[in-house]
This record gives C-alpha cells, structure tokens and sequence, in this order.
C-alpha cells in the first residue's frame, strides 16, 4: 500500500510538471493574431479540434458518456472555470507583450493556496511558503528588464481574472474526486470551451475565422495537443495525487518553458539574470515535490 501511495504521488508530480511545461506553449497561439485571429476564434479552433482527438479516443477505448447530475454539474463549473480563464488570458495577449501576461498569470499559485488555507483550513506549511516565493521571485527574474513601462489597466484585469478562476478550476478539480478517466472528464470541460467560443465569435459579429496557410493549422494543432489535451488530462492526475496547492506551485515551469522557447527557437540572449531565475524556479520545484512525498510516507 505505502509502495502504491508513493508511485501515485511520483506519477502525479511528474504530471504535474508535464502538465506546466505544455501549459507553458500556450502563447504559441498569439501568432495566430497575425492572421488576423480574434482570441475566441483562437480558442474556438483550439478546443473543438482537442475535443474531436479526445472523442475519437473514448471512441476507440469505447468509454460511455454517461455521467449522474452531480458529475454532470462539476463537469460543467469546470467547463465554465476554463473557458473563463483561456479566454481571458487569450484576450490579455491583445493588450500587453506575451512575457508580462505569462508573469502576472503566475498569482494564481498564491491564490490558490490562499483559497485552500482560507475556504478548506489547508495549512501552510515552510515548505509551501518557501516555494511560492522562490518560484514568483523567479518568475520575475525571467521577465523583468530595467527599462519598464506601463502596463493596460484592462489587460491587467483579465490576466487576473484568468489567475484566479484557473486556481479555482484546479482547487475544484482536486476536491470533487471524480471517479472517472482523465479523457471523460475533458470530454466535457473540452466542448464547453469550444462552444463558449464559438457563441462569442458569433455574438460579437466577428464570425469564426478559418486558418489561412499550413502555419496557421499548425499553430492550431499545436495549441489543440498540446497546451490543452496532454496539459489537461495530466492535470486531472496531478491535482488527484498531490493535491491543489503543490500543483499550482509547479505551474512555474509554464513562463520558464516560454523562455526557453525564446532561447532556443528564437535566438533570445540567455543571461545571468535568466540563469538565476531559473534556478530558483527549479529550487521551488524540487522543494514542494520532496515535501509531497515525505508528508506522504510519514502519513
């Protein structure tokens, strides 16, 4: 049994830093902008081809649908919670460089331990301090230049707003227990995504765009396997075998993967500053998963 518990606990740590280093491609999709994208037709594309690669899989594990009204209201606030968190982060991507959105989104391991102590009486523990902090001062370190500037007051907000409902989508993935597999659970939160999309393509009369070039469906496919299917089905494990708070912790390796995509596919200056950052992050990282499982084998 205490093999089993310490197994699960390792799977779900490396789950977890799976699930951030695909979380962290996420602004791949702000090239899709330059073809003239509006985020909703972004993330439209993105959810309903990841829906479609999901369906045709329970398809072929041949997993039924079915699910009782309670599963069937969970499935839906998790829905909601993401569309929620996308669509604001994906809007944010407009208004202020994709660097500083990636910083600011990185409160919501903040919030979601401030939830967990404040709503679920989680305590804190030195370990969990130690690497919030380690991690945002990492954080900081990838994206902070000496020159500064102002930032919009309404990107500002909706980075926030993406923060914080993608600390609840978490907390709530981690408290509701569902019984059933990771691909049944975002078949659900998947078309929930798409079609709120869709509804505010429509709505706001912008229509929903098609993909001009093979770049473009690239993108597409990138943002529908990646950042949304292998981040969301590991997340779904993660948060089952480590719990809310150390999975939000170990979201830092999301702005440290968009730094080293910008190192080694774009040719972006790697600094001392960049190193230091780096380490830090690591540090927090390495920090909370000891902790996971040492609290796990004394329990």
């Amino acid at each position: 049994m205490l093999n089993n518990d310490r197994n699960n606990k390792l799977f779900g740590t490396l789950c977890g830093i799976g699930a951030a280093v695909c979380y962290g491609t996420n602004p791949l999709g702000a090239r899709l902008y330059e073809e003239g994208m509006a985020p909703s037709t972004v993330l439209f594309w993105r959810f309903g081809l990841a829906w479609l690669i999901i369906a045709a899989v329970m398809l072929f594990r041949n997993e039924k649908l079915g699910v009782s009204k309670k599963e069937f209201a969970t499935l839906s606030a998790l829905g909601l919670l993401f569309l929620a968190s996308s669509f604001t982060l994906y809007a944010s991507f407009q208004l202020m460089a994709v660097g500083v959105a990636s910083t600011l989104l990185f409160v919501y391991p903040v919030l979601t331990a401030a939830i967990m102590t404040v709503f679920f009486k989680e305590k804190l523990t030195w370990a969990t301090v130690s690497a919030i902090v380690l991690s945002f001062v990492g954080v900081m370190l990838l994206y902070w230049t000496p020159d500064g500037g102002s930032l919009s007051a309404l990107g500002v907000v909706l980075v926030l707003l993406s923060a914080l409902t993608y600390a609840i989508y978490i907390i709530v993935m981690n408290r509701a227990h569902l019984s059933m597999s990771s691909f049944k659970i975002n078949f659900y939160v998947l078309i929930y995504c798409a079609l709120g999309n869709m509804l505010v393509s429509l709505c706001s009369g912008q229509g929903l765009q098609v993909p001009a070039n093979v770049t473009s469906w690239f993108y597409v496919g990138w943002l529908a396997v990646v950042p949304a299917i292998l981040a969301l089905v590991m997340m779904v494990y993660a948060a089952k075998y480590i719990g809310s708070t150390p999975t939000a912790i170990m979201g830092a390796l999301e702005p440290l993967t968009a730094v080293l995509i910008g190192i080694f596919l774009f040719g972006e200056v790697f600094t001392l500053r960049l190193a230091f950052g780096i380490v830090l992050i690591f540090s927090a990282v390495i920090i909370i998963a000891l902790h996971s499982n040492r609290k796990k084998s004394l329990a």
